[in-house]
This record gives structure tokens, sequence and C-alpha cells, in this order.
């Protein structure tokens, strides 16, 4: 019934009108999952590799012909006859035959499409919610890297945190940091958040025009792309926004923000275009995040500093770890090896997980499990090229993750991962 007989590999166009890949696996019983890869637009150094053609005379260099070939000719004949179920034995059949430390052989959107399709077909061959099949198979992988007793985790809706105003390689703006963000952790339920979201989306709309910027414009994930003067009138426009809404900024809905420090970090300081060019040392980035935290209810900063800043990290989250999620997204790329070295060096307390950047699902639960048992939140994320897949949607679940972070409600391909949601809560009540 689940012995995989088929697989195959198609090349479509992700939210921002680039390739990305495509896979399905077909099963003995008839069962057939499928999966489409995300892409982003600010990655890290330590990510996996994902396999583009390079041919500039075809989508700009930018097509993924290359990764399905990797798929239909060297991938899924491999895994042929396999289990859909043994998950860690099918991703580590992947790994070994493309052989690189960062998947750079095959690429990792190649990898990746089939792993996931992999779980979707399984998931359909038994009849269950993948959330559920997703659960099953993170408990055993927490249980294997759990030391003394273990107890399961059951699947919970996460937090939605949704952003607002996008900035960096998120939009055409003009502001250093990448993503403002809501959360509305006040809310009783999923379904309540997500309309408090809503009504703080559309007065910050309201608000932006009245002001005289472009409050219809949005960037890669769906938030507001207003031209503004710097960093801080962002969180102003949202804090105002949020009180226009009915709602109580800090009491009801706090804020996060994506800095996305290290597209500013250059010859050891951190530059603010926002700010003239203004040069910080890790310290005075310190500063001025604290300043912030003090004039806005700003209850998680994510990639505060640069990636390979570890010493500002240990600072970072001695400082203000205690008053905030400190979450590490480039920092930590979804790989395990780095989340043990931020476990044992104290820097950051909140990891992003982004499965691409890993590029198999079974890396991707360890990674979560690892979060767990370092005492650190889990925060799974979208990417700015995203398509109408729901796979994240399910895995937050599945893993109980603390948050997740979609992108705004603007955009056909967020909606989709926000009405899966929707959906799952149902089966949860």
């Amino acid at each position: 019934m689940t012995i995989i007989q088929r697989v195959y590999a198609r090349e479509v166009l992700d939210s921002r009108g680039k390739p990305t890949v495509e896979a399905e696996v077909h099963l003995s019983g008839g069962a057939m999952g499928s999966a489409i890869v995300p892409s982003g637009a600010s990655t890290g150094s330590a990510e996996a590799c994902e396999l583009r053609d390079e041919d500039p005379a075809y989508y700009d260099g930018q097509g993924t012909l290359l990764a399905v070939k990797n798929v239909n000719h060297l991938l899924g004949p491999a895994i042929v006859g396999m289990r859909a179920e043994e998950q860690m034995s099918l991703d580590e059949r992947l790994i070994e035959i493309d052989g690189t430390p960062n998947k750079s052989q095959l690429g990792a959107n190649a990898i990746l499409a089939v792993s996931l399709a992999a779980a979707q077909a399984a998931a359909v061959a038994w009849q269950v919610p993948l959330f559920r099949y997703l659960n099953g198979h993170y408990n055993t992988v927490a249980q294997k890297l759990s030391r003394g007793s273990f107890v399961s985790v059951a699947p919970r809706m996460p937090l939605p945190m949704t952003n607002m105003i996008s900035g960096g390689k998120h939009a055409g703006g003009n502001l250093d940091f990448q993503d403002i963000l809501v959360m509305p952790h006040a809310a009783s339920h999923y379904a309540v958040g997500l309309e408090w979201i809503v009504r703080i989306y559309r007065r910050l709309g309201t608000l932006l025009n009245r002001a005289g910027y472009e409050g219809y414009l949005v960037g890669d994930e769906g938030g507001y792309g207003p031209r503004l003067p710097g960093n801080r009138e962002a969180v102003e426009f949202v804090v105002r926004a949020i009180e226009l809404a009915g709602l109580k900024p800090g009491e009801q809905v706090s804020i996060a923000i994506d800095v996305a420090a290290s597209h500013f970090y250059r010859d050891g300081a951190y530059q603010l275009a926002a700010e003239q060019g203004k040069k910080l040392t890790s310290s005075e980035m310190v500063d001025r995040l604290e300043q912030w935290m003090n004039a806005f209810p700003i209850t998680s900063i994510e990639d505060g500093l640069a990636e390979e800043d570890w010493n500002g990290w240990q600072e970072l989250t001695k400082r203000l770890g205690g008053r905030a999620h400190i979450v590490g997204d480039d920092l930590f790329a979804t790989n395990p090896q780095r989340i043990n070295k931020g476990r044992d060096l104290q820097a950051a307390n909140a990891v992003l997980i982004k499965m691409n950047q890993i590029g198999t699902l079974s890396e991707t639960l360890e990674a979560v499990a690892l979060t767990k048992r370092a005492g650190f939140a889990a925060v799974v994320s979208a990417r700015s090229g995203e398509s109408e897949d729901t796979f994240m949607s399910d895995l937050a679940v599945a893993v109980a993750a603390d948050r997740i972070k979609i992108g705004s409600i603007a955009r056909s391909e967020r909606l989709a991962k926000y009405n899966r949601l929707l959906r799952i809560g149902e089966m949860l009540r």
C-alpha cells in the first residue's frame, strides 16, 4: 500500500514568478503526495544549496530544470521500492546520493521536494491528516535525541506572527529592517487572533494613505512597503494601527521585528542606511534594540545581529533575552550543528525553522527537537518565495511550534497557509 512506485518532478513558479520544484510521489496503493519547495530572498550563508540552472537565456538564470532532472533521473529511481513512511531511511538515502554537506550536488530544492512529497503520500495512504502523521514522526525523532525521560508532544496551534510593514530585501522601500510584525498573543484562539490581524492590517493601510504613503503597495510577503523616513516610524505606524483597531498594544497584541542584520553588517560594523549610513558596533546595536524595546511593545527580535557575530549574540541574549524571544534565522539556518552551538554559547533563545534551509523533513524535525531540548522557542517560517503548498502549516501544528511566521494576509500563497490552520483548528477542537 505504501511502496513508492514512481517519483516525478516538474518546474513550477513561486509567488515571485521564479521557478521552483514540485515533486509527486506515487504509492502502490494508489495514494499520491506532492510538494512545492519555497525559496528565500534573504538567505544565510549556512543554508543548504538551492540549485539553479544559471542559463541567462532561461528565466534569467533562475531556472530549476537541472534540479527537476535530478529528481526524475537520480533521486526518484533511488527510492522506488522503499516504504513512504520510512522517512528517516528515505531521507538518509537522498542525502547519500547527493554526497555533499550542503546538498550542492543535486540541490536542496530537489531533495526537499521529494522528502516532503513522500510524507504527504504516506499521510494520504494512511488516511490521516498530515499534521497528525508528522506528529508521530516528530515524536520518534525527539525520543531518539532525548536524554533520559521523554514526554511525547501533542499537536498544538501556534501563535501567528504576521507581517505588517516590509523593508530590507522584502520590499523596495528604504527601511533597514526587513519586517515589522504583530502577534495577537491575548486572543482566545487562532481564529480570533486572525481576525485581529486582518483588522490591524486594514487600519494600517488607512493610516499610511492618510499620511501620504503607499497604503496599497506590498512586498514579497504581503506587508506594506511604504517609503518611510526610518525604522522607528514604521513601528510607530504599526502601534497606531493596533490602537485604531480597538486593541491594546502590549496587553493584547505585541510586536516582532526581523532586523536581518547580516544584510547591513559590513567591515565589522552595522551600517544603517535609514540613519545616513551610521556605523554601530555590536554593543551599540544591542543598545539600539534595547531602546526600541523600551519604547515599544516588542517581544521578539529576529536576527538582531549578523550571523557570525556570536559574541554579539551572547550579549544580546544576556541583556534582552529575559524580555523577548531572541530569534536566530541566518544565525542557525535550521542546522542542528549551529543550533547546538547556540545552545552551548547561550546565543539566542529561539530558532526560526525553515525546511529549505536544511533540505529534508527528517533534518527539519531534528532541528525542532534540538531547539526544544535546548529550552529555546521554535518558530516555523515561510520564505519570501512561496506557493499554494501548505505543508508548513501542518508542520507547525505537528511539532507544537510556539509561533508561525507566514507573511501577511494580502497574498493568496500566504492565505492558503492561514486557511489551512483554520481547518486544522477545527479538527483539534
